[in-house]
Parts: C-alpha cells; structure tokens; sequence
C-alpha cells in the first residue's frame, strides 16, 4: 500500500486527528463477516484510532486488506480514487488507475492542489467544525483541482476532486470554548482575522476522527475549453496570439498549429498579415492572391459562399484531386499534410478563416473538427475583441504622432464626439460639431533658439558653392592645359565669374543660378572630357565624386550644419518630452511642442482644461518654476554636445510671461489649437516678434547665448521670476546679477520689459525637494 504524506508545511489545526476504521468494523459487523473482524483483533488501534501517522506504515498490509471492502477490484482500473485524511492531506490506499497516474508522472511530481492557500486551511477547518457541530450552513466550498503530468506523453491532465466525508466525526474537547450566535456573527466579519478564529476555535480544542475518500474526475477537456475560451475572450492581442497551445491541447496533439487569415468581401484580395491576420499558413506576409485562381471551386463554394467548415485529413489526396492547385502548393511546401479551415464574417468588408494545420495525415479531419464547435461562439468574440483592440491601437498612435489632441484635453473632444452622435440619435436635421474652447487658462511659452542659424546657414551654402565651383574650374582649366581649345578657357573665366560674385555676397537665387549655370553650360562638356584621355577622365570622376548623389551639388557644409542643427533638436526635443510626463503628473495641462532651428514650446494651464481635477494658482506657480528649471538644464545639454557638432552652434533661451488669462480654441481647418479673441492675438504677436527685440536706445538683442531672457509686462511678475532666479541660483542653476531691461518697441508693442540672468554650465546642481519647492511658492 503506498502512502503519500502531508504535502504542505506544518500547520497548525482546530482539531487532533486520530485515524479510524470504525465506520469499516460497524459495516463489518452488519454485515456479518465475523472471520474479517477477528484478523485485526491483534490491532485494536486500527478501531480505536490512532494519531502516530507512523503507524500507517507499520500497519499498511492490515490497513490496505481491511479498506478492500471500498475498492472492489472491478473498478480499480477505472475509478481514481483514494484514502485521504482530512485537512491534513495524508493519502493511502490508491486504485490501481491512481497509482499509474502517479507512476506516468515522474518522480518529482507532488501532490499539490491548484492555487491551494495554505494559510486558509485553518479557517476551512473551523467553517468545517461550525457546521458540523453547531448546524451553521457556511459555505466555504471550493473546488479542488490536481493538474498532473504524462513524462512519457507531455501531455498535463486536469482533474477535480471530491471528498467524501461520510466517515469522519467530530466532537468537542475540554478546552474548546462555547461557540455563541454573536460568535458566530462576528466571525462572517472577519474571514481575514485568524488570531479571531483563533480565539474561538484553540488549536486542538476538537478530535476529528475516521478518515476520507477523495475521488478525481478527469477534466482535462473542460479545463482546455475553458482556458481556450477565457483566452479568446481577454480584450488584448497577446491573448489571441496565445492559442498556439490551446488549440494543441484541445486535438491532443502538439503538432497541430494555429493561425488566422483575412479577405476582403470579394474574396479576391486577402489582407497581408500585418493587418489582421495573425501566422496564416495560407498567406505570405504582405502578400495579395486572387482566391478564385488559389483555391478549388469547393473550398470557394463551402467556405466563402456557404460559410460552411472544411477539413482536408489527407493534403496529398487533395493535390491529386486538384491537379495540385495552388492552395495545395502552398501548403505542401510547408510540410502540411492535413488541415481544417473554419470561416468567420468579421464585418461587412472582412471575412475571416481560422486555419489548423498539421505535418501529419489524418489528424485533423472531419470528425476531430466537432471540437471546435464549442470554441466557435468564442472565438467569433474573440476575432470582433481583436479588431477593435487594433483599432483602437491604430487610433492612439494617429493621435500621438498625425494630430495634436493632447492627452489632457482629450475628455473634451470624447464629450463634442458623444454630443455630435446625440443629435444624430435624435434625428437632427443638421447635425453640428461643437467647437472646442477652453476659457480662462493661462499660456506658458518658452523657446531655444539656435542663434545666427540663418547667417550659419547662408555661410555652409556659400562655402559649398565655391568649393563645388573650384572644382569645376579645375576640370576646366585641365581641359585647357590639354587640349589648348579656346572654348574651355571662355568657361574657365565664366566659371571664375561666378566665384567672385559669390566671394562678395550670397545673394537670394544664386543656389538656383549656379546649379542651373553647372547642368547647362558646364556638365556636358564633362560628358566628353572624360573620353578624351585618362587624365580628364579621373579630374571629371573627382568632381563627380564630391556630388552628393541626390541634390546633384556638393553638400559637405550644408550636411555637418543640418546635422549639428538636426543633433540638438533631438537632443532637446527627447529631453522635454520626457520632463513633460512628469510635469503632467504635478497637474495636468496643455502641452505642444515645435521643431525650428531649436525648440519652441507652448503651454496652458487652467480649471478649463481639466474635468476633476481642482486647479489653484499654486499650479502656476509650479509649472512657471518647473519651466524656468529645465531651460537651464537644456541649456546645459547643448553646452554639453558641442564637440559632437560638425558645425558649432551656439543657443539662446527666452521665457515669455503673459499675467492674464485667455481663451484658446481647436481650429478645425488647422487641426490645433490657437488663441481666441482680438485682445488675445497681441499675445501672438510678441510670441512672433520677441526673439527678434533690442535692448532700449541699444542695438544689443534681448536674447544671446549663456542666458535666459524673461520677458514682462508687470512688476509683479518681475518679483514672481526674481525669487525662482534666486531660488536656482542657490541650486547652481543659474549665476551672475539678474538684469532689469527695458525693451524697445515693436510694431504695434510697447512696454515689454525683461530679466536676464546667465546660465550655470556643467556645475552640480542640487536636488530639488518637493518642500523646498513649496517654500518658494509659499513666499
């Protein structure tokens, strides 16, 4: 008899266990099998009970011939079952089929339930005691489930398990306390509290004697079904694209494979995998096929036609049948030699086919695809779950990346969509879309500009041009030298022409007349040089080789300056999309960034723009503070890429302050947001015109590299900024005296006033706590 003992830890119980027979003597008795009795006279324990678990070893040939009476040898190869103790999962005494299941699963295998909490076995002991002994009716059952592995098959059985108590009793101790209805009552409240349950039912204050049958049932197939349904059903796409064992367990073969494949409503043109298809055996990646000329005319009429299944148990038979079609091409080249094919109407313009495959014969066919019919239902679910999630993926990424719904407004456009479709449910004639306006929020503009990157600019085309033009006088001269043709000195002294205007000034169209000079006058006579001899040839091929193939011009300069420009905008641009996540989280605002040569960036913040949210002006404090912060660090992430630059540059920061609020509205024609209103647009102006400013009855810029410029209109911004300047010059942000300056008028602008400070570069700053940023704000 083979005895398997206490799986888990030891724990603690409510109750000793003694082990019983009795209940198998008084059957005994009853029935009148005295010579039975009289052979375990000897072992009175075995009646009497016993709690030394030893003594099931040392009694096991006795114990295993007096339990025969409950295992009758014609069910012992079919019933699973066994002798079990209660709470203590204690079992002896297995049927034959029982004992091979343990066998088939190896020797490492313990027998553990599915998700058993260890820690609740207490509980469930005294839930067990409150209905036994004090007639409550608390159901605390669960089922059990025992997932058991085949090493010789691979496969993992699943089985439930039932316990059967009819065998045990229970009874009260000394030392058990009284068990009240308030008791009771109290402890519905308190599952969780085990020092509770505890109180009430002391360790070993009952005896739980007899023993247990515990029985399995085999649920394997239900568990697959269950597990493949659930799977189907979780609204994502990892979950759809985990059916792979699924399936395979569900036919009980894992070489059978699992895909999906999609066709438009004519059947003519499949969709390519990358859209909703999923590791289709029939198509290729990205491929389209005329279904007509791919499949037979039966698999056209059954599966397209009438929706019906169609399962091939032998690809090779269907090949012959076709005058191997291409269907039966595409398969056989995959080592598929039988298949099912299942269709789907995903919508009115897709049609869907869930496609089983396998490289052996007759595993798949019409018989073993009955299986599927429960799975069906599910997975027509599945599929309409699975393109609405990919959907609303393709929706997400064309907001992130093609619109310029922010993530924090995005409640107000969902709320003018909901309102849009109300008018239509109410049959309105004319249904409008609402505009978008958010009122009374206040603007936060900030920009690095990359200074003199028009004269930078104007400087990489001029030294580009002349150095393609040297060239081209070189080939010439060349020419000349070789041949003494008069016509190829005349465009040696055309093309110095051209050098000693553009050593002068690069004017506007000059790029386009040079180019245009080269192309017409120049290269086809290159065309000709380079078959004259060896020597014109290699100056020609020179020439040609410091051509940048596309633009056709030497683009040496102009590509380390669109680099070096192209490196910092990157730079600053990764850089405050990652500092915006965070300053989302202090409170959520509008946010919306532009690449130029450097970075702008817009921002507003106000109750409007918000639908839970309570909104104070500390907010603005905060994100005006949290604004200034980062210009320094981005300021100090140019200084620091500077020898990474082919082209040096140099950037100037500037912070534009704007006391009132405003209104903005979603330009539908535009497809962003702009400000509303006559007054508001002044705001715009500046924001245009700013970086452009003179310090007053100076020709000094506002803006140059090593500052930060802050542009005002009241004092009391001016004090609001000189305390968060103080504040990051204490963290080694900033350095140097604030500057006061008055700016001179623009067009249609007057009284702008401004603070610059220098940037620290390269120093430690200090952490900045959420205290000490309080602090400031506080005063």
């Amino acid at each position: 008899m083979r005895i398997i003992t206490d799986q888990y830890d030891n724990h603690e119980l409510p109750f000793k266990i003694k082990i019983s027979f009795s209940a198998i003597f008084d059957y005994l008795e009853e029935s009148g099998r005295h010579d039975l009795i009289q052979q375990f006279d000897h072992i009175p324990e075995l009646k009497e009970g016993f709690d030394d678990f030893e003594l099931l070893k040392t009694y096991k040939k006795e114990i295993g011939q007096l339990l025969e009476t409950l295992f009758p040898s014609p069910l012992q190869q079919n019933e699973i079952k066994s002798v079990s103790i209660p709470f203590n999962f204690t079992s002896f005494k297995f049927t034959k089929r029982f004992l091979q299941i343990l066998e088939d699963a190896g020797e490492c295998y313990e027998l553990k339930f599915r998700d058993f909490e260890e820690t609740k076995i207490y509980i469930m002991a005294c839930t067990f005691i409150l209905n036994t002994c004090y007639g409550y009716n608390l159901d605390f059952k669960r089922p059990f489930f025992l997932d058991i592995p085949n090493v010789k098959t691979g496969e993992l059985k699943h089985y439930r398990t039932l316990f059967n108590g009819d065998f045990m009793s229970i009874k009260k101790l000394e030392n058990a306390p009284k068990i009240t209805k308030e008791d009771y009552l109290e402890l519905l409240d308190n599952f969780e509290n085990i020092d509770l349950w505890k109180e009430k039912f002391p360790i070993n204050s009952y005896e739980l004697k007899g023993f247990g049958i515990m029985n399995l049932f085999d649920v394997t197939q239900d568990e697959i079904l269950t597990n493949l349904k659930d799977n189907l059903l979780e609204k994502n796409n990892h979950s759809f694209f985990n059916l792979q064992k699924n399936i395979a367990d569900l036919f009980g073969d894992p070489s059978i494979k699992f895909g999906f494949s999609t066709y438009d409503k004519d059947f003519n043109h499949p969709q390519s995998k990358d859209r909703y298809s999923y590791n289709s055996y029939i198509l290729e990646q990205g491929s389209l096929l005329d279904c007509t000329n791919f499949f037979c005319n039966g698999i056209i009429n059954q599966l397209f036609i009438k929706h019906e299944l169609v399962a091939i148990s032998d690809l090779s038979t269907y090949g012959k049948e076709t005058n191997c079609n291409g269907f039966y091409e595409h398969l056989n080249k995959q080592d598929i030699k039988s298949v099912i094919l299942v269709p789907f109407q995903m919508n009115s313009n897709t049609f869907g086919i869930m496609e089983l495959v396998s490289p052996k014969k007759y595993v798949l066919n019409s018989v073993s695809a009955n299986k599927l019919k429960d799975v069906i239902p599910s997975f027509s679910i599945a599929i309409k779950n699975f393109t609405e999630a990919y959907q609303n993926n393709l929706d997400a990424i064309i907001q992130k990346f093609y619109t310029s719904i922010h993530p924090t407004v995005n409640w107000r456009f969902y709320d003018a969509a909901s309102n849009y479709l109300k008018h239509i449910d109410n049959n309105d004639s004319i249904p409008l879309i609402e505009d978008i306006v958010f009122e009374d929020v206040v603007p936060l503009y900030g920009q690095v500009d990359i200074k003199g990157s028009s004269i930078a600019r104007n400087v990489a085309i001029k030294q580009d041009l002349m150095y393609q033009l040297e060239l081209a006088e070189d080939v010439m001269a060349a020419a000349y030298e070789n041949q003494k043709l008069t016509i190829y000195n005349e465009h040696q002294f055309r093309i110095q022409q051209q050098l000693r205007n553009l050593k002068r000034s690069l004017k506007t169209g000059d790029e386009n007349s040079i180019t245009n000079f080269l192309k017409k006058d120049i290269y086809p006579y290159f065309e000709h040089l380079k078959t004259i001899n060896t020597i014109l040839k290699e100056k020609v091929e020179f020439y040609e080789s410091k051509i940048d193939d596309k633009l056709q011009v030497v683009y040496d300069k102009r590509f380390k300056y669109e680099q070096s420009v192209t490196l910092i905008n990157k730079k600053l641009a990764q850089f405050i999309d990652t500092k915006q996540l965070e300053a989302q989280k202090m409170f959520p605002h509008y946010f919306e960034r532009f690449k130029t040569d450097g970075i702008e960036f817009n921002m507003y913040i106000g109750q409007s723009l918000v639908k839970s949210e309570r909104y104070n002006e500390v907010h603005l404090n905060n994100l005006r503070l949290w604004q200034l912060q980062i210009m320094c660090e981005m300021e100090n992430i140019v200084y620091s890429i500077q020898h990474k630059l082919e082209h040096p540059l140099q950037v100037a920061s500037l912070i534009l302050v704007q006391s009132n609020s405003m209104a903005i509205k979603f330009r539908m024609d535009e497809k962003q947001f702009d400000v509303d209103g006559a007054y508001n647009i002044r705001y715009e102006i500046i924001k245009k015109r700013i970086d452009k400013a003179l310090i007053k009855d100076s020709k000094e810029r506002l803006t140059k590299p090593g500052y930060i410029a802050i542009v005002y209109t009241t004092n009391k911004d001016a004090e609001e900024y000189s305390k968060y300047i103080d504040f990051l010059k204490n963290k080694n942000y900033l350095t140097g005296e604030i500057e006061d300056i008055e700016l001179q008028d623009l067009q249609g602008i007057s009284g702008l006033k401004a603070l610059r400070i220098q940037v620290s570069y390269l120093k430690e700053t200090e952490k900045i706590s959420f205290k000490e940023i309080l602090e400031v704000l506080k005063n």
